[in-house]
């Protein structure tokens, strides 16, 4: 079985592709940038700040699926700078208390040429 998840209180998606998908028991979202969802604008002077609101966005969609970041068994870390890798860890363990497998890499551009864009996936 596979169900699209959307919700209001994470940006809408601006492109053909979905928040999340649920199939079984297995919830893959996509990216989340630190896109204010009402604004539609980045938030964020630093990664840091922008790391919170990814991880917001994050949990807005894990909780429409009646997911939690304790469901959380992958999540793919993209870092506009690896100078930031620090800074932007001492955010992401805030929220990803079970440590699930992750990869973190450096890129060239994001989208909205913001800091930081992460993807997770969750298991029940």
């Amino acid at each position: 079985m596979k169900k699209v998840i959307l919700t209001p209180l994470a940006p809408q998606p601006i492109g053909p592709y979905s928040q999340a998908i649920l199939v079984n028991d297995t919830l893959y979202c996509s990216g989340q940038i630190p896109l204010d969802c009402k604004s539609g604008l980045i938030v964020g002077e630093n990664v840091k700040d922008q790391a919170e609101l990814v991880c917001k966005n994050i949990n807005a969609v894990l909780s429409e699926a009646g997911f939690s970041f304790e469901n959380v068994v992958k999540a793919t870390c993209f870092l506009k700078n690896m100078s930031d890798f620090k800074d932007f860890n001492e955010v992401y363990a805030k929220y990803f208390i079970s440590n699930p497998a992750r990869s973190c890499v450096a890129v060239k551009e994001l989208p909205k040429d913001c800091l930081v864009e992460v993807e997770v996936i969750a298991v029940k």
